[in-house]
């Protein structure tokens, strides 16, 4: 009887197993179409390993019961192609508030099987098991670990016991992150004083620039893109992705319709079976910003003459109902379709390529996929 029992509670747990994996998925994209193409793997299969990254120049600030320390933990995973020959254009992702370096790994997993090497830390104070609880204005030191993590790629690429060794393009380095991720990639690319001038390209999904005043963007050109939804519950379209295309020239903004915020990472996939992935999204970062909603620490990032503009956060999970938000893995494909073109655009080793890319984003994905627009910078 007992045996009967064990065999049935395993055969419940693999049938809620394949259920999450494969139940309720969106229609596939149509098989003749650009946009199925640029979803496809590419031609290299993908590895990943973790490891333990300390920062020793750097401190990690006290956070509640956590005393602080005199180095910052950067736990990190790096995705890579396997048996690529050639140096390879390097991105790093940021994870979003409260979340991890896993948050992007479907974007992470694609550009490794065409051919790019992707990287993406624990921030030490504002991922999920962050000590002391997760503390979002730790954001302002998150560029400096990405500076940090270049400089490792770099020192590999020079040390011939190195898995990488002479196997990253330097002239080819990107970042993208999502939420505070993408706040984290915008500082690191276009910070006055504190960009990484390493950084030839990034990305913002769904990342927070209410701070950021026209003149924060001018000290560099480089392509940039936001992703953003009218319907996100965490980051207000208006106050934040609107104003890139009047204030980064040669941006792009991709407007996805009926995006929820939560489903642009990874974990969203497995709420789609509620209306909104936002209703779990909104529940977990309100509570982590509560220790920290009556502060104002913008002026943290930079002063007014660097473009900063000092305001209180903008106000996040205020729409009552949320609407209805699309399929999250078809969100995820969307993001993927947006993000891979764009640095194909800018590191592709062909002009073809790039130009095949260029003409994707600007010209096909609208026209294929109905929830999105795409806007450019007109300064």
């Amino acid at each position: 009887m007992i045996k009967k029992i064990l065999l049935l509670i395993v055969v419940l747990i693999v049938a809620v197993m394949l259920y999450l994996q494969f139940g309720n998925l969106p229609e596939p994209l149509p098989a003749d179409s650009q946009s199925s193409k640029w979803l496809e793997k590419g031609i290299y299969d993908v590895d990943y390993f973790d490891v333990e990254l300390v920062d020793t120049t750097r401190p990690s600030q006290a956070n509640g019961d956590f005393a602080g320390s005199d180095e910052r933990l950067l736990k990190t995973r790096i995705w890579y192609p396997e048996g690529i020959a050639a140096p390879a254009p390097l991105l790093i992702y940021s994870h979003g508030f409260m979340s991890t370096r896993t948050g992007g790994s479907y974007l992470a997993e694609h550009f490794a099987s065409h051919g790019y090497i992707v990287a993406a830390m624990d921030y030490p104070l504002t991922h999920m098991g962050a000590p002391g609880g997760p503390l979002v204005k730790d954001v302002v030191n998150q560029p400096g670990d990405i500076s940090f993590l270049i400089d490792q790629f770099l020192t590999w690429d020079s040390d011939s016991s190195s898995q990488f060794f002479e196997k990253i393009d330097e002239n080819h380095i990107g970042v993208m992150g999502l939420s505070l991720g993408g706040m984290t990639s915008t500082l690191a690319a276009f910070h006055p004083e504190n960009a990484d001038l390493r950084i030839a390209a990034a990305v913002s999904i769904a990342g927070p620039v209410f701070v950021f005043g026209p003149g924060f963007y001018e000290s560099r050109d480089i392509p940039f893109m936001m992703i953003a939804s009218p319907i996100d519950a965490m980051i207000d379209y208006d106050t934040n992705a609107a104003t890139i295309p009047k204030y980064v020239k040669g941006s792009l903004l991709v407007t996805m319709q009926d995006a929820s915020h939560t489903a642009f990472a990874t974990p969203g996939r497995y709420f789609r079976w509620l209306d909104n992935a936002d209703m779990v999204g909104c529940s977990m970062v309100t509570r982590g910003l509560a220790k920290t909603d009556d502060e104002v620490w913008s002026d943290a990032l930079g002063s007014p003459e660097q473009g900063i503009i000092t305001v209180p956060q903008t106000a996040l999970c205020t729409m009552d109902p949320l609407p209805k938000a699309m399929n999250p893995i078809r969100q995820q494909w969307l993001t993927t379709l947006s993000v891979f073109p764009f640095f194909e655009a800018q590191f592709a080793l062909s002009e073809l390529r790039r130009q095949d890319a260029r003409d994707y984003l600007l010209k096909t994905l609208a026209t294929e996929i109905p929830e999105i627009s795409v806007q450019r910078g007109t300064k």
